[in-house]
């Protein structure tokens, strides 16, 4: 292998994590309770009315989740069944894939190991 090919997977693989400490930031920062919700006392009064459950908006998934969740995948050695998962939406390459389509994709790239 050469030197730079070695340089460019390291870069690579750092891109991916970045964009995993970036995912995990964003989780972690959509739940964080501020301090005032922890210790806040229950209330006595329990007739209030209940608001109804909004439907929580789809998330979209971005080309760079994709990429960092099929890069996971295929460290942890399902390249083959990455590459084959990217045949099988009409790709050549990951960047080939529509938009549209990257939610199944990565459903379906959540199955790999966990069967």
């Amino acid at each position: 292998m050469s030197k730079i090919k070695l340089l460019l997977d390291v870069i690579e693989d750092i891109r991916s994590l970045g964009n995993s400490l970036q995912i995990l930031a964003d989780e972690l920062a959509g739940n964080e309770l501020n301090e005032e919700q922890i210790h806040e006392e229950p209330q006595a009064e329990v007739t209030k009315p209940v608001k109804a459950e909004q439907p929580a908006e789809p998330k979209t998934i971005s080309f760079e989740d994709l990429r960092a969740a099929l890069a996971n995948k295929a460290r942890a050695g399902f390249t083959t069944e990455v590459k084959a998962l990217i045949e099988k939406h009409g790709a050549a390459k990951l960047s080939d894939i529509n938009p549209s389509e990257y939610e199944a994709v990565l459903a379906e790239a959540e199955v790999f190991g966990n069967a």
